[in-house]
């Protein structure tokens, strides 16, 4: 696997959970100094290499969600037996202590950055053509998975908001870009709301396709309850979009309302509306936020400074 300039050779399990459980435990045998598991599933796996490989170092990847309501207990015990748990954002972190029951000192924050290779893809992109059915007019863009599950990230909401806003706005487009067993139930949404002619739902686009809307859009929005961090919207402001995100999570600590776009309550139309209006109503006002929103990704949010700030905790654990 290649990423930016550095090539990582490793080693699948073809997909087989015992497989990978016993190659995790062959490795233990090795005497490995430090082990990071990237998910809180894999906890007991690490907990159970710690016996055979007892002076071993492991960190703990948390992303969100997952770790927002209590795990099951064995998950929950190997968890706080980890070295160091790792959270993307303080919500996350102080859930992490709040409701799995890991020690304070135990966890840190450590924000993601943007992928290696992003500008790259990105200056790649820029050219590319829309897809066929991007509609033409004034565009609010969200993205991400249209599950059943994933509700929370709060597309209804944004089709609720659309007849209030196509008052003022009769040229306003929501595009959906994404794919899920949910869409049937969102197209219904939008024909329910009298607003299906201004909903488009893209699937299957390529990352050239994703840049050009991004580019043909005013606003990225994404009213979510459930973000442990929010990459995505890091992924807009890159691009110098205001963006409006959950009020919820870690959210608001990649957001921040009123300088880089909005932060709104999740289910509640009315509040995405307004924030909506202020920047379709204000393009200035929108650019500079989208501008503060590509100057803050620079100065904390770009590869090399997640990957400084991962190396300092792998060397302080390395040289206990």
């Amino acid at each position: 696997m290649r990423v930016a300039e550095r090539e990582f050779v490793f080693t699948g399990a073809a997909r087989s959970k015992a497989r990978f459980a016993a190659t995790a435990l062959r490795v233990g045998r090795r005497q490995p100094k430090l082990v990071l598991a990237a998910h809180p599933n894999l906890a007991p796996l690490v907990q159970a290499m710690s016996v055979i490989a007892p002076r071993m170092k492991s960190i703990i990847c948390t992303h969100g969600i997952e770790v927002w309501e209590p795990l099951s207990p064995m998950r929950r015990r190997a968890l706080r037996r980890a070295t160091l748990v790792l959270a993307p954002s303080r919500a996350t972190a102080e859930l992490l202590v709040s409701v799995q029951g890991v020690a304070p000192q135990k966890v840190r924050v450590l924000p993601w950055g943007l992928d290696p290779d992003f500008e790259t893809k990105l200056s790649a992109g820029s050219g590319a053509e829309l897809p066929e059915n991007f509609p033409k007019g004034r565009v609010v863009l969200t993205v991400g998975r249209w599950l059943t599950t994933e509700r929370y990230k709060g597309m209804d909401t944004l089709i609720s908001a659309m007849p209030r806003l196509l008052m003022q706005w009769p040229d306003l487009q929501l595009v959906m870009i994404g794919s899920g067993d949910d869409r049937d139930w969102l197209e219904g949404a939008a024909r329910e709301s009298g607003v299906r002619r201004h909903v488009h739902f893209l699937s299957g686009i390529s990352y050239q396709e994703l840049s050009a809307c991004y580019a043909a859009s005013e606003i990225f929005a994404l009213p979510s309850r459930g973000e442990g961090f929010g990459f995505v919207y890091l992924e807009a402001m890159a691009r110098s979009k205001p963006v409006i995100g959950g009020a919820h999570g870690g959210a608001p600590e990649v957001v921040q309302d009123g300088i880089t776009g909005y932060v709104v309550q999740h289910g509640d139309p009315e509040q995405l509306a307004t924030s909506i209006h202020a920047l379709l109503s204000d393009p200035a006002l929108a650019k500079q936020m989208g501008a503060r929103g590509r100057q803050r990704v620079d100065n904390e949010y770009r590869f090399p400074i997640f990957a400084k700030a991962f190396k300092k905790i792998l060397r302080e654990l390395c040289e206990y």
